[in-house]
């Protein structure tokens, strides 16, 4: 294989162990190809840029705020402008949309993921996010249809993603909600499915779930960041809703879409966190229609409020917890996917199975084209999902 000249590194920061993993990256990197000239960008690169330049082999640090400007930071032949070429600065705005071009979107998957939203405005304690993303801006909706409408022509399905995607349009002076832009790429694109990624809860609207329900133009999935089902744990990670806040938002998009994909984000071990506070989320989640969950173990981020917390539980019981939803998680996609044997579901063919509207993972019985919207009859489940049904059988 040949030597690679240039090396450039996508970072992450929301885990200390995260920055750990990019650090022993870049060692590798230079070990094994001492020539290699290094740009590492992303969410480390905007956090902390003079612990990665001083690092052998980096020769570009580049902050989210300068990520657009790599092509022509690489083409410069006068070098770096800044000191020790680190490029990072306070300014998020929206040229980090307009910018960038919609090939980067697709890559080579079958199901392109559109960024649409960037930066948060809230400030969870557990979370670097809104320091190394700066505050919301939304991408311009003319530029998101438009670059929809190009999708279409090569895609079934495109995924709307954002930091805080549901803070779409609502920048001071905009009316906007993330509900006008579906209505508008569903009248002006030929988009055949689109499908949200997370939407923070209390940003999922009557009209947002309304419209989602009622749509088959939008798959059926609502995907809302729940972190604790303790009160007590939700206002000490300074989250903005409280469980009955929550539980509203989950059984009115279950009671609108009966067969919907319906999962949740959710920390253990956060600072604090009691056996009874623990309990109480592990109650709450098990109360709800979950269909799937992403289980994450508190890791502390240090320049966070939490991480400052002296109250730190302890890592073996941290693993337990996870251990315990995880279980509980696997059930109850058990027991949705049970429920679909002998249904119909619309999916978008994969390289390998497909994808069903309700975010189930399908195995066909024949190969073919991927990236095309069918309908399959489930007959049975496979080890992580479901399986077509034999058509000597369907009778």
């Amino acid at each position: 294989m040949r030597a690679a000249e240039l090396v450039i590194l996508n970072t992450c920061t929301v885990t200390s162990n995260a920055d750990d993993d990019v650090r022993q990256t870049i060692r590798r990197v230079h070990r094994e190809n001492p020539a290699a000239r290094i740009l590492v960008t992303g969410c480390y690169a905007q956090r902390a840029p003079q612990d990665l330049a001083g690092m052998p082999g980096v020769e570009w640090v580049v902050g989210n705020s300068h990520k657009v400007r790599i092509p022509e930071i690489l083409d410069s032949s006068e070098g770096a402008p800044y000191h020790g070429g680190v490029y990072v600065g306070d300014i998020f705005a929206q040229h980090d949309f307009l910018a960038a071009p919609v090939e980067d979107a697709a890559g080579d998957r079958t199901r392109p993921n559109l960024k649409i939203q960037d930066g948060c405005n809230n400030r969870c304690s557990f979370c670097i996010i809104p320091f190394v993303r700066g505050r919301s801006r939304s991408a311009p909706i003319d530029r998101v249809i438009a670059q929809v409408g190009t999708l279409a022509t090569r895609y079934c399905e495109v995924v709307l993603s954002g930091i805080n995607l549901g803070r779409w349009g609502r920048e001071a002076g905009s009316a906007l909600r993330l509900a006008d832009l579906l209505r508008r790429l569903l009248a002006e694109t030929d988009i055949e499915r689109l499908r949200l990624s997370s939407v923070e809860p209390m940003d999922f609207s009557d009209d947002l779930l309304g419209l989602i329900a009622s749509s088959p133009r939008i798959a059926k999935h609502v995907h809302a960041p729940l972190q604790s089902g303790s009160d007590r744990v939700l206002r000490r990670m300074h989250r903005k809703y409280r469980p009955k806040h929550y539980e509203d938002r989950v059984r009115k998009a279950r009671a609108l879409m009966p067969d919907a994909a319906i999962g949740a984000d959710v920390m253990v071990g956060f600072p604090g966190e009691t056996d009874q506070e623990f309990e109480e989320s592990r109650a709450f989640i098990e109360s709800l229609p979950f269909t799937y969950l992403h289980v994450f173990t508190y890791s502390e981020r240090p320049g966070t409020l939490a991480a400052e917390c002296g109250d730190q539980v302890p890592m073996a019981v941290r693993k337990e917890r996870n251990r315990i939803l995880r279980d509980l998680a696997a059930w109850k996609n058990l027991q949705f996917r049970i429920s679909m044997i002998g249904k119909t579901l619309s999916v978008v063919t994969l390289d390998q199975g497909a994808l069903s509207d309700n975010f189930l993972k399908v195995e066909l019985n024949r190969g073919g084209k991927a990236n095309v919207l069918r309908k399959v009859e489930i007959g049975a489940l496979s080890g992580i999902g479901l399986r077509e049904a034999d058509p000597l059988m369907i009778l």
